[in-house]
């Protein structure tokens, strides 16, 4: 599309009253394609190849002349077939800053210009995004897609402002603060968007994951059941409807969840730990013990599932074998303390006291504030025959006790 400059010119002279001074034309810019000097402004309808595409807006700095305060003038870039793009000078926007006001909205003509001539209409300044609800949509989504956050909460609130009865518009803003930590507005957003549209079973999902974010088990579990209910198929909705109920110390209903998830998906990522930690919980140990071992079947290199399987050996008794999974797990995980402790324990309980105390001082050094592992510190250095180090980590021990419980503390909920 070539721009006709003598129509522009024409419309440049109607809107400016036939002042050229105000929109920054002089004489020797009516030839297309001569540049001014670096204080002027540039006009020219030689096509500009952009690889940045579609429609840009573009701010470029007036002739230093102008007596008005608005001191910019536009360059409209529009593309057309075959990626090539034309430059058209907006030669009325001073009309904005003339005495009384005006808006690009009241007065197109006389703030457009030459842009009019173009024949591009103010349809078309819109971003494609806002076209409608469904384009909105779309961009909102492929900018969750690739981690365009900032792009996404731009879009989406001026996509709610413009549609706010749009439950999946909703939905997706709430999706974009939740991304950015931003769980206030994220519950907000969602809470609307299941208000508008309750059969959706996405929305009660993901305002669930929110309410997870913030240890908000009870808030979570109630999303959680109507997710569940919506869409019984949802292995991971069971899933985290089970930890739920078990963190809300409803652990029969937890395992009913836990089950529910294996029987639709076998394969569900901590699906068997789940189950087995809520065993566990019971005292249940032969079974959690047997559910453990599916999960590391399905994921050899899982710090917690490996941490809890030799825990759970611990407590049975068979310290060879847990000592054995508590040293893989210490080596996937090298910064948990509780590994390095009941790692200790079970070397201990083999009369291995050298080995004990080495993952004991792990354990105390990754802890200062645990009283434990000084506990067991104590009777492995004991079982050495060093008895004053063993006296200092009997001291230490009372020493954190007594700190542990005038601040109402509790470095762990384990037995000595």
């Amino acid at each position: 599309m070539v721009v006709d400059l003598s129509q522009a010119r024409k419309r440049c002279n109607q809107s400016c009253s036939g002042r050229p001074i105000n929109c920054g034309w002089s004489r020797h810019q009516r030839q297309a394609g001569i540049e001014r000097r670096s204080d002027e402004l540039l006009i020219s309808e030689r096509p500009i190849t952009i690889d940045a595409g579609s429609f840009k807006l573009i701010m470029l700095r007036g002739s230093r002349r102008e007596p008005f305060r608005l001191r910019r003038s536009l360059l409209i870039l529009h593309k057309v077939r075959g990626a090539s793009l034309f430059a058209v000078l907006v030669c009325g926007v001073t009309a904005l800053a003339l005495s009384t006001p005006r808006t690009l909205a009241n007065h197109p003509e006389a703030a457009l210009g030459a842009f009019v001539s173009s024949g591009i209409g103010l349809a078309q300044m819109r971003p494609a995004a806002m076209e409608n609800a469904e384009a909105a949509r779309q961009t909102l989504l492929k900018d969750l897609q690739t981690g365009k956050l900032a792009e996404a909460l731009e879009i989406g609130r001026d996509a709610v402002a413009r549609w706010p009865k749009d439950s999946e518009l909703l939905h997706l803003l709430g999706i974009a603060y939740f991304k950015t930590k931003q769980d206030a507005s994220a519950i907000s957003e969602l809470q609307s968007a299941e208000n508008l549209d309750p059969r959706d079973p996405n929305v009660p999902f993901d305002l669930a994951l929110v309410y997870l974010d913030q240890n908000q088990d009870r808030l979570a579990a109630n999303e959680l059941e109507k997710a569940t209910k919506l869409n019984p198929d949802n292995a991971l909705a069971h899933v985290l409807l089970g930890r739920s109920y078990l963190n809300t110390n409803r652990t029969l209903q937890a395992i009913d969840q836990f089950k529910t998830a294996l029987r639709i998906d076998s394969s569900i990522p901590l699906g068997h730990y789940h189950l087995g930690f809520a065993y566990a919980s019971l005292g249940r140990d032969k079974d959690a013990l047997e559910e453990y071992r599916k999960e590391i079947l399905r994921n050899p290199d899982n710090p917690q599932a490996l941490y809890q399987l030799g825990r759970c050996l611990v407590d049975t008794g068979d310290y060879v074998e847990a000592a054995g999974f508590l040293r893989k797990a210490a080596q996937v995980n090298p910064q948990d303390s509780e590994i390095f402790y009941d790692l200790g324990k079970a070397l201990l309980s083999q009369g291995n006291f050298t080995s004990a105390i080495q993952a004991l001082q792990q354990a105390a050094a990754l802890k200062p504030a645990d009283p434990s592992p000084h506990y067991q510190l104590a009777r492995a250095l004991e079982g050495l025959g060093q008895h004053d180090d063993a006296q200092q980590e009997r001291l230490r021990f009372a020493e954190l006790k007594r700190a542990q419980s005038q601040t109402g503390g509790m470095a762990s909920g384990r037995s000595q």
